[in-house]
């Protein structure tokens, strides 16, 4: 561990040593900021460290309105915003420190990115164990938001392959954090409201090529794909399907299903193996600053839709893919979140159980009679939970949809949905969320009483805090009251991070 942290552990006994007050000087600026989706900009005071002491001092400097981490800014909604108070934006702290290749683990900063890893670790045959559909994201970012992707249902979400990290604390202490304790089941998964992590120590996934060996098919509605799914799922690491959330009667629901594996050398052909690791993601041209309001509405994503599902092949196997096309073909157009316009998108992701299948079926179908324009709506199968206490995955089904924010009648039509889905048991994504009323989080989230306790044990004067956690009362804990539901502001943003 760097000389300027001050280490303690998190063994549930004594608190860790007092910091030493080191004066450091901290850049700062006061700047808004939003979520990806774009939806409710806030003003905050950006603190930009360099350094483990540097964190330190600005979280001793973050003042009445606390303060909350920041990484790449992929978090959809309001979690890494906090007007009138600071926003510790942790890029700066990048540096990957060791590779054990006879253990296949990292250790690196939080503000390192998973690009940044798959440029690293790539070369030497080993790739990140999870990764959702942008590698632009932290380490930080990715064990706060407990991250999931393609490979939950045999992988799990990040979490399981975190084995320790370091968390700066309310007290400017650092502890170091190990699985299976009750402050490491806390911070995964709890949007940095325990503190903010420095470090971690991640379980590599090894491979052979920077390729993909790929099948994709079609499904004809929305019992074909969950059927091919169940079926079939476990025969690959990877799965996915895009689904057509305007298709009706009885077409609802088709999708265009990929699964995916690392291909092994022998797969490649002679002039691929002369660099079978090579990574080298293309980029398109970034959108414009401005674009007209309305773009993506029924019509245009209707065409969009019937194109992308028939041009997808009805059966194809074993085609090779590149790493940034199978896992992240939105990252190759820097800035895509402005082609919702002014008003920006909501992303809405939910789960529900297994043996919940109608409550899917009805929300597909209710999301189809309402024509929500979604070009980017996918359906995945969850596996096995992992122990954080606000960790989003759970065994079962997942949708996410993107819908543009000035859709008429869009906040009462998700709040039905919200109701659907605490009826049957499952929960939303706080990652993605911007409007979930405050109500339904206790339903959805069966742990929050234990977070709150932790929480006001270890942060009793609320120094880590966001518009997220406001809005939800995640900090709220004995008789305090979470505030009223507000439909997030619609409206551009003048500077986004």
């Amino acid at each position: 561990m760097p000389a300027d942290t001050d280490a303690g552990s998190d063994t549930g006994s004594a608190p860790p040593p007092a910091p030493r007050r080191v004066s450091v000087p901290v850049t700062t600026e006061t700047v808004t900021v939003t979520g990806w989706g774009r939806t409710a900009p806030s003003a905050a005071r950006l603190v930009r460290p360099r350094s483990y002491a540097e964190a330190a001092a600005a979280v001793r400097m973050c003042g009445a309105r606390g303060g909350i981490a920041r990484g790449l800014g992929r978090a959809y909604g309001d979690a890494a915003q906090n007007a009138g108070g600071a926003v510790l934006d942790m890029t700066g702290l990048d540096r990957v420190h060791t590779i054990d290749a006879a253990c296949g683990t990292v250790m690196c900063d939080a503000g390192v990115s998973l690009h940044r890893l798959m440029e690293v670790l790539l070369p030497l045959g080993w790739f990140v164990p999870v990764t959702p559909g942008t590698r632009h994201v932290t380490v930080g970012g990715a064990i706060g938001a407990d991250i999931h992707g393609k490979n939950h249902h045999g992988s799990g979400s990040f979490s399981r392959h975190v084995l320790s990290f370091d968390l700066l604390t309310a007290d400017g202490g650092i502890r170091t954090v190990d699985r299976g304790s009750p402050l490491f089941d806390a911070t995964t998964g709890g949007m940095g409201l325990t503190g903010v992590i420095l470090s971690a120590t991640v379980r590599l996934l090894p491979v052979e090529t920077s390729l993909m060996s790929v099948d994709t098919e079609r499904a004809t509605d929305l019992d074909d794909l969950m059927a091919r799914l169940t079926a079939t799922d476990h025969r690959y690491r990877y799965s996915v399907a895009w689904i057509d959330l305007l298709a009706r009667g009885r077409s609802t629901g088709r999708s265009v299903l990929t699964r995916g594996e690392h291909a092994p050398l022998d797969a490649l052909p002679a002039r691929a193996r002369r660099q079978p690791l090579a990574f080298r993601p293309g980029r398109l041209p970034a959108a414009p600053a401005f674009m007209p309001d309305g773009l993506l509405g029924r019509t245009t994503v209707g065409l969009f839709n019937e194109l992308w599902y028939r041009r997808a092949p009805r059966a194809r196997t074993g085609e090779l893919q590149t790493i940034p096309a199978f896992f992240h073909p939105l990252d190759g157009v820097p800035h895509w979140n402005r082609i919702y316009g002014r008003a920006g998108f909501v992303q809405y992701q939910f789960v529900v159980g297994h043996c919940r299948e109608e409550t899917l079926r009805r929300i597909v179908r209710r999301i189809s009679e309402r024509g929500c324009p979604s070009f980017l709506a996918v359906l995945k199968r969850f596996g096995t939970a992992d122990p954080g206490w606000l960790s989003f995955p759970m065994p079962g089904w997942t949708l996410a949809l993107d819908i543009p924010a000035d859709l008429p009648g869009l906040g009462t039509f998700l709040d039905e949905l919200d109701e659907e889905v605490a009826g049957a048991d499952g929960r939303v994504y706080l990652a993605k969320d911007a409007r979930l009323r405050p109500e339904l989080l206790d339903r959805m989230y069966p742990r929050l009483a234990e977070f709150r306790r932790l929480r006001a044990e270890l942060d009793p004067r609320g120094v880590f805090t966001s518009d997220l956690s406001r809005r939800l009362g995640l900090q709220c804990h004995g008789r305090q009251r979470p505030p009223r539901h507000r439909e997030p502001a619609r409206r551009p943003t003048p500077h986004t991070l």
